[in-house]
């Protein structure tokens, strides 16, 4: 099971120009959005990046005002891992879990997930908020990590393993997230 003090948050190229061309790019983007609010609210860190903002624009307005600047950072690599800034910040937060989000599912996600799961992290994908511009390339992505290991989550599954309890201080915050 996942477990808020262990793991960390990286939201994967939900930017401007991207979300349109994928499908469900918004929901993608409030997911992710959603995602960030939980962590902030149970100190899980978070990194975001963006894959060659010049072109694509930045991260998307609503995930973009909830994140750390000092934790978004522009990329050329598709995998987070292959670029020594993020493959540092990453290892920086001292989390060995990685829960990852994003976008596209078959190339910068896959990618990530598989290079991070390589390096020794636990990595989970979010299923329901990772995105492909064709439903075809976001299946065959998500079978190819669940065949490599990746653990494949849903964001409901990631806030209350990260609670764990009713219990939790932050039960009634976090669940009203998802109503």
């Amino acid at each position: 099971m996942m477990n808020a003090a262990s793991s960390q948050l990286l939201l994967i190229d939900i930017q401007e120009r991207l979300a349109p061309a994928v499908l469900d790019g918004g929901r993608i983007a409030e997911r992710a959005a959603l995602l960030l609010d939980a962590a902030a609210l149970l100190d899980v860190p978070h990194t975001v990046s963006e894959q060659y903002p010049r072109g694509l624009g930045p991260t998307v307005a609503a995930v973009l005002e909830k994140a750390d600047p000092a934790r978004v950072f522009d990329k050329v690599h598709f995998s987070c891992q292959a670029d020594d800034r993020l493959a540092a910040a990453l290892a920086g937060a001292g989390r060995p879990e990685a829960v990852l989000c994003g976008m596209e599912a078959h190339v910068c996600v896959l990618q990530t997930a598989l290079e991070m799961a390589e390096a020794g992290y636990r990595v989970r994908v979010v299923a329901d908020a990772v995105a492909s511009r064709t439903v075809q390339n976001r299946d065959l992505a998500v079978e190819r990590m669940r065949a490599a290991g990746i653990g494949i989550v849903s964001t409901e599954m990631v806030l209350f393993e990260w609670l764990r309890t009713a219990g939790h201080p932050e039960f009634r915050a976090v669940s009203a997230l998802i109503r």
